[in-house]
């Protein structure tokens, strides 16, 4: 059945159809005691769009739930035990090269070790953060990432101030110790999942949405130039 997606490479939404898709099984037991046929199944989804078409591939585990050896579809599916993203990695996402290059170096290392070290990951996504407020809103010498972020309160809505607080925060976990050393805070990979989510918001609010905006600016002021030069008068007149 088609769906709509999101390529990871090119960030275009299309139309999934059956055509688009590759994919195989095969089954095992994870040992003689275990009963459970477990699968693995590696999907190949090639973006329709032209100017892209290049191939995401991943690979699903998953328990045959019960004698259902082959699920319908590889999308939600309660049997799922894990899936392995392997072009691109980690679905990391292909953002363009005016995004500052160490901001692009911290985003991806947080979304490759969203699994392996959440709390790491978390950490590294505080400071992709922090690099971008810096860099994007030109702040500078303020004492720490929560004066820098209370510098450009005025400039984001309030959810964005929240979840952007909420970032911080939650990157400390990993960057602090707690006062009480005997005091254990983890950070599920879900939970980083979504500060990495943010991370790559932020680059498509700030970075990707500015771009365009000078773009097609420069393109009306182009036009205009175009149009009164045809008119033979001058583009910048007050008339």
């Amino acid at each position: 059945m088609p769906f709509s997606r999101v390529c990871p490479f090119c960030n275009v939404l299309s139309t999934i159809t059956k055509s688009d898709i590759q994919s195989a099984s095969d089954f095992f037991y994870r040992d003689f005691a275990d009963d459970t046929i477990y699968g693995l199944q590696t999907h190949v989804i090639t973006c329709p769009s032209p100017e892209c078409n290049k191939a995401e591939v991943f690979v699903q585990k998953w328990d045959t739930n019960n004698g259902e050896i082959i699920p319908k579809t590889f999308i939600n599916f309660e049997c799922l035990i894990r899936r392995w993203e392997l072009e691109p990695e980690a679905n990391v996402k292909v953002f363009p090269n005016y995004v500052p290059e160490s901001i692009l170096q911290d985003y991806k290392e947080a979304k490759l070790i969203v699994n392996i070290s959440p709390k790491a990951s978390a950490t590294i996504s505080r400071r992709c953060l922090q690099t971008m407020i810096r860099d994007f809103w030109a702040i500078k010498d303020k004492k720490s990432l929560h004066h820098e972020i209370e510098a450009i309160k005025d400039k984001i809505d309030t959810n964005m101030y929240d979840a952007i607080m909420a970032l911080k925060s939650i990157g400390n976990i990993g960057a602090h110790p707690e006062k009480d050393i005997n005091i254990i805070v983890d950070v599920e990979p879900g939970e980083a999942e979504e500060l990495v989510w943010l991370i790559e918001t932020l680059i498509e609010d700030w970075y990707m949405v500015r771009h365009d905006r000078e773009n097609r600016i420069s393109k009306i002021k182009s036009i205009n130039t175009e149009k009164q030069l045809e008119r033979k008068i001058d583009p910048y007149s007050t008339n």
